[in-house]
């Protein structure tokens, strides 16, 4: 089979280093269209530990090679990646809409996103600043004591796990922002794909193999394992060849692969983006210039792709006089439009959680979307509305609605606000809209919400995250489990680092980026001052 085959075929197949896998045992799992409920083709055996096992040990295999690739060879080994699916057109674009209702613009923009990051880090890996060189030069003639000479890289931590999430199926899955960051440090990778989007993960898994094989790379260096339950999952994370996990998803599912990965005999980190509400505030001043309008353009931020994103405005709080706020975001969500959510079993924990918010005493449903019993697994959009006082006594209202779900919480006064904001668990984002005259009380809310979030937005809406180099896509748990990192962005790659001091090494034993002269002319810190090489 050729390359360009390879990446377009269909097969139901797990990739494991160079082979094509049909697990049995486990049974098969098809994707389902949750537009029409249709099941579609091929089935996915399903893998368990041995699969694990078997791409584990092929990672670990390509290891000690694939992290010392140079540094072009890394970097175009990406962008091919980044062809390759660019490549496979409208085939990849139909099977990700038939897999996840999502539209068409939506999953042109994504696979944009996608290949973009794999372009981002291969222009990363070239400028070499990831390394972190720094030099404290020797001397021997130092008294008392002689000051040694310490040189300092990061390395690789070593194979890498990534858990595949539903949402995105392109830019969170098996060539994301965790797969991208962890090969470009110079991690092999295995992928958990997620069983919602089988098809859509075959094409671009085998996109990704191709690459490895263009560019005479170890065969461990990528492999995609197909797996339901938790048993697949739990095996990679506990096989001693894993070296760290990328996570996005459930706070359940995050929480139970960093329990597994702790209970390890040598642990190893987890990087879980989990749960978070995103909370917005709606100071005095923006409500009383702009109220109408900021309702309808809440509204269509809460309501795109069926709220099924990670940064989704689940909680509003408007201090003082909200009515034209309210007006206009319950006319926009009452004439929202129906939309298929992801799969059945995120529709039914959807219309769940919408219900138990509901039943929570003193919360007020105020708004709902059109439904469409046409749809197999149908997503119509709810805003709830409490008090402020309500709020704080009531935990469970901070809960996350996985969808295009929000409540708006009234609140009567920045004192209120302030005592609101102090409750509430870490988040990826907080939002502020606010006037010139609500400047002063935004002054005093910044050195609260950044502490609460990863993002401080002012003047906009927290869906859509912006991939570039001073973006942060994490926060404080539960956000995420490691809150002093990202998942999105160039500094995703720190992740899978750590730093390596090397003491009186001779120069013909440094690796290249240490010597002195810096031959690999890298961006360099020597003796505490910027060197920057050819750059």
């Amino acid at each position: 089979m050729t390359e360009t085959a390879e990446t377009t075929a269909l097969t139901g197949a797990t990739l494991i280093g160079d082979a094509d896998v049909h697990p049995a045992g486990n049974g098969e799992a098809h994707a389902t269209d949750p537009a029409t409920g249709e099941r579609l083709d091929p089935g996915y055996g399903q893998g368990g530990p041995d699969e694990a096992a078997r791409a584990a040990e092929l990672a670990h295999a390509a290891f000690g090679t694939y992290r010392r690739t140079a540094p072009e060879v890394r970097a175009r080994f990406l962008e091919t990646a980044a062809d390759n699916i660019d490549a496979l057109g409208d085939t990849l674009v139909q099977r990700v809409m038939a897999e996840t209702g999502l539209p068409e613009p939506r999953v042109r923009g994504e696979r944009a996103r996608t290949t973009g990051q794999l372009r981002l880090f291969a222009s990363v890996v070239r400028a070499g600043g990831w390394l972190g060189v720094r030099v404290d030069a020797g001397d021997p003639a130092r008294s008392p004591l002689p000051k040694p000479d310490l040189r300092q890289r990061k390395v690789p931590l070593g194979p890498v796990a990534v858990f595949a999430a539903s949402n995105f199926p392109l830019a969170f899955s098996v060539a994301g922002g965790d797969t991208a960051s962890a090969l470009a440090a110079g991690a092999p990778v295995v992928v958990k794909a997620h069983n919602a989007h089988p098809g859509t993960s075959e094409l671009v898994g085998r996109a990704v193999r191709a690459a490895v094989r263009t560019h005479g790379l170890p065969e461990g260096t990528f492999s995609l394992l197909f797996g339901s339950g938790t048993e697949l999952g739990t095996a990679l994370v506990r096989h001693p060849r894993i070296a760290a996990v990328g996570f996005t998803g459930s706070r359940s599912g995050g929480l139970a692969l960093s329990a597994a990965a702790a209970a390890r005999p040598v642990p190893i980190p987890v990087f879980a983006e989990m749960s978070s509400v995103n909370p917005v505030v709606l100071l005095p001043g923006a409500l009383a210039d702009n109220g109408p309008a900021l309702g309808t353009a809440f509204a269509a931020s809460l309501t795109t792709g069926a709220g099924q994103l990670c940064t989704s405005p689940g909680l509003v709080f408007a201090v003082d006089d909200a009515d034209g706020f309210l007006a206009a975001a319950q006319d926009a969500v009452n004439g929202a439009a129906a939309a298929p959510m992801l799969t059945d079993g995120i529709r039914r924990a959807y219309d769940d959680g919408g219900a138990a918010l509901a039943a929570r005493p003193g919360v007020t449903e105020i708004a709902r979307g059109a439904g469409d019993d046409a749809l197999a697994a149908c997503g119509q959009a709810r805003l709830y509305a409490t008090d402020g006082a309500t709020f704080l006594s009531d935990a469970a209202l901070q809960a996350e609605v996985f969808g295009a779900t929000s409540l708006v919480v009234r609140v009567r006064d920045l004192a209120q606000l302030h005592e609101i904001l102090g409750t509430l668990e870490g988040q990826l984002t907080a939002t502020v809209h606010a006037t010139a005259a609500d400047h002063p009380a935004a002054a005093d809310l910044l050195p609260k919400l950044e502490l609460l979030a990863g993002r401080v937005l002012f003047g906009g809406w927290p869906t859509g995250v912006e991939v570039g180099h001073a973006v942060v896509h994490g926060g404080p748990f539960p956000a995420t489990s490691a809150p002093a990192t990202t998942s999105v962005g160039t500094l995703a790659i720190e992740r899978f680092l750590r730093p390596v001091s090397y003491q009186d090494v001779p120069q013909e034993l440094l690796p290249e980026e240490l010597r002195d002269g810096n031959p690999a002319g890298l961006p360099r810190l020597v003796d505490g001052e910027p060197e920057t090489g050819r750059r």
